[in-house]
């Protein structure tokens, strides 16, 4: 797969009926999950759980990439076979998350950037060589009393761009991801102003940094009510302001936009995804997924750390990730939960 162009895997990640599984939780996230179903994490469980979903069997049916956590692209399986491996026998195209979290934004009201930028030309050379295709850099941006503001939108695209034309320069396609959180009480409108705030601030500092948008991909939240708000947007409303918004914000250029789940239930997560590509409207780009909780929440509950739960683990798995497969194809209906 070296020699294929950033354009062909950008357009292979997002190829009609599939979408991409995060497996890139940091040590410090995969830790809380896994006390969630009272296992330790230690360097062992956390091979064991991520062999369980990579080696699925039929998974590239409805996945076409991974993006994986620095420790999860140097291990292998219990037999010996490098996981970045394992995934491209499969078809399925391995990534990297290449950022190094958040911290808080120097003279802000207790907003984030995103760190890792340093040294990072250097990282991604390595990651390539250890076989990942394309990576993944988050900014994190909340809705609050004066958040997001211009500055922290501002340094946060600028990170995002910069960390995007490394990629692009060593080979790798970027995810970009600018998320706007759920957490709080804001309203949808809200989100929706903030989120069309921060697409034209990315795209105007991608064109400044000469990124070339064929071959990358936008990893964004959907335009939803905040977590607490009293009143929640119904499916049809979320669909049609999400297109909306990025209908005014993202360039035609980009192949695809690949939706993160962003906290929202399994459900909703599909609901909303599929009731996107079922409108009939105009887009020019593929709308699929990039989820994380919305893919393992069911099997990681159901493997619960355990041998003879495997198999039920990776059921639950394949048969998520067919939902998702549906939802990215309009054809999702919740009746499909039963």
């Amino acid at each position: 797969m070296a020699s294929v162009l950033m354009e062909d895997i950008a357009e292979m990640l997002v190829a009609p009926g599939k979408g991409i599984l995060a497996a890139d939780e940091s040590t410090g996230t995969i830790t809380k999950r896994f006390a969630s179903i009272g296992v330790e994490s230690s360097e062992e469980t956390r091979r064991d759980y991520r062999e369980l979903l990579f080696s699925t069997e039929g998974l590239s049916k409805y996945i076409s990439g991974v993006i994986l956590y620095d420790e999860t692209l140097r291990q292998s399986t219990k037999d010996g076979v490098r996981f970045a491996d394992l995934l491209a026998e499969e078809g399925i195209i391995p990534g990297i998350k290449v950022d190094k979290g958040t911290s808080l934004l120097a003279f802000s009201e207790d907003e984030t950037i995103t760190e890792g930028l340093d040294g990072l030309r250097e990282r991604l050379q390595e990651y390539v060589e250890l076989g990942a295709r394309f990576a993944k850099w988050r900014a994190v941006l909340r809705i609050g009393a004066g958040a997001p503001s211009q500055y922290g939108l501002d340094t946060n695209a600028h990170a995002l761009a910069r960390y995007a034309a490394l990629c692009q320069e060593i080979g790798l396609v970027p995810i970009v991801e600018p998320e706007v959180l759920m957490d709080g009480d804001h309203s949808i409108d809200e989100c929706y102003a903030v989120t069309e705030s921060v697409l034209k601030t990315v795209f105007d500092e991608l064109y400044k940094q000469r990124v070339v948008l064929e071959q990358m991909l936008l990893k964004p939240n959907m335009i939803v009510s905040g977590a607490n708000c009293p009143e929640q947007a119904g499916v049809d409303e979320v669909a049609s302001k999400t297109i909306y918004c990025f209908g005014q914000t993202v360039p035609a250029a980009l192949p695809g936009i690949v939706f993160l789940s962003g906290g929202q239930s399994e459900e909703d997560a599909c609901a909303h995804l599929s009731a996107m590509n079922s409108m009939d409207s105009r887009r020019p780009w593929e709308l699929s997924f990039s989820y994380g909780r919305a893919l393992q929440s069911t099997a990681l509950h159901a493997w619960q750390g355990k041998t003879e739960n495997v198999a039920a683990a990776q059921r639950a798995l394949i048969r998520r990730a067919a939902l998702c497969s549906s939802a990215r194809d309009g054809r999702y209906d919740p009746s499909m939960e039963k």
